[in-house]
């Protein structure tokens, strides 16, 4: 049986009663999630406190979603947003606590200020290490002018970096929609949407106690966004900004250069090349100059588990299972591995470029997930990575008014590849219309 909703200005939006429903089970998954990091965190920690506090606010939400007509509607996205975001933020802000990382992050930050450069010379112990690129200390730079206070804290710059990067995604796929109401065709909304993406466990985690991460992958979001919408300049120069925040955004410039040089040539392609890498060269390059010394011991050595100090981000993936099994030659070999697996995915890249922002989007997804599991020091948070690069370029395309995407036309004997089918792309995977309109 089928009922209507309506937007703000009353437009009918038709949702369904009966059969099966995912927003209410996932929320119901995410409280025991939230319930698991509580309890199984070391006891007053701020992932103890987040798992505590968030697992009550996704089974509130999820009580709200199983009693609402609207899959995936709002309420249940902002009471998840609320419960498991804002509230534990203000609570750890209160009780002063925070992830390691906001204090890697605000002492890079005066270093820079002081030295030119992010870096410790000389660092022997885990606190003394900065395994971030030099654009990460930009998030500390408040706390090094105006002391130590919650609104100069690097956690909440990060935080308002992410949500302002993501703001402007969304803005970038909804801008020229006219005044119709936009909303993807399961009635989800651009805000919605965007509140969906923030309430995701692996996302609103690291938000709330201080993770690093999520304003890295906003910026790839925002760059998908770009190339979506057939702005490869601005593309590469939001690749340049996550790929001075960290190593993890380097894979996103080639992947997007292999989609923008099949689907739109060589010149869009080389826009894309001078502004990521143009970009992040201007922010890494003069502190690798200034002391590459330290640059090396910091930000190379140390991230792939070499540095004279173990790095503390470990969870039983291939790569730590491995240095556990080969203690002499094991981290030579995880550095190997993701060696040969970085080099499997560029002759993909090669072989069979992706011509969608979905398929770069996946293809992406893979190599990260392959780096992820592969190096020996990692941890499970960095699954935010694949997660979002799954899930959000699916809906974005919904949202898009337009998909620039492809305009180089292959032959219309060609079959469409896997990667190409059921993308919400302009060109129609299944019946080549798109191809057959570019050709004509």
């Amino acid at each position: 049986m089928a009922t209507d909703t309506t937007h703000a200005d009353g437009t009918a939006v038709p949702t369904r009663r009966g059969g099966w429903r995912w927003d209410w089970p996932v929320l119901a998954g995410c409280a025991i999630a939230g319930l698991s990091v509580g309890l199984a965190s070391p006891p007053d920690t701020s992932q103890q406190a987040w798992g505590l506090c968030s697992a009550v606010g996704y089974a509130v939400a999820a009580v709200i979603a199983a009693c609402s007509v609207r899959r995936w509607g709002r309420w249940p996205a902002i009471v998840s947003v609320v419960g498991a975001g804002l509230v534990p933020l203000i609570y750890l802000t209160v009780i002063d606590k925070e992830q390691m990382e906001v204090g890697v992050i605000q002492r890079g930050a005066a270093l820079l200020l002081k030295s030119g450069t992010p870096y410790n010379a000389d660092p022997h112990t885990v606190p003394q290490f900065n395994p971030y690129l030099p654009g990460m200390s930009l998030f500390g730079i408040p706390d090094a002018l105006f002391g130590d206070n919650p609104l100069t804290s690097a956690r909440l710059w990060s935080l308002i970096g992410f949500l302002a990067v993501v703001l402007w995604a969304v803005r970038v796929l909804t801008k020229d929609r006219g005044p119709a109401p936009l909303a993807t065709p399961g009635g989800v909304t651009p805000s919605t949407g965007a509140l969906w993406l923030i309430a995701c466990p692996v996302l609103i985690l690291p938000l709330t106690i201080g993770g690093v991460d999520p304003p890295v992958i906003g910026l790839i979001v925002l760059a998908l966004a770009f190339l979506q919408r057939d702005r490869p300049g601005a593309a590469g120069l939001a690749l340049g900004a996550a790929s001075a925040l960290k190593w993890t955004a380097w894979p996103a410039i080639p992947v997007a250069l292999a989609l923008l040089w099949v689907t739109k040539g060589k010149g869009a392609a080389a826009r894309c090349a001078a502004g990521s890498v143009g970009l992040a060269a201007v922010f890494s390059i003069p502190s690798a100059l200034i002391d590459s010394h330290a640059f090396l011991q910091n930000a190379i050595l140390y991230p792939l588990g070499m540095g004279e100090a173990n790095s503390t981000a470990q969870s039983p993936l291939l790569g730590h299972l491995i240095v556990l099994l080969m203690p002499e030659i094991g981290k030579t070999v995880t550095v190997a591995l993701i060696g040969v697996s970085a080099v499997g995915v560029a002759v993909s890249l090669l072989v069979r470029p992706p011509r969608t922002v979905i398929a770069a989007a996946d293809r992406l997804a893979i190599g990260l997930l392959l780096a992820i599991v592969l190096s020996p020091a990692t941890r499970l948070g960095y699954a935010i990575y694949p997660v979002v690069l799954i899930f959000w370029p699916r809906f974005a395309a919904a949202l898009s008014p337009k998909e620039a995407l492809p305009t180089i036309p292959r032959q219309q004997t060609d079959e469409p590849t896997p990667s190409d089918a059921g993308t919400g792309t302009g060109t129609d995977a299944r019946s080549g219309k798109g191809a057959e309109a570019a050709a004509g």
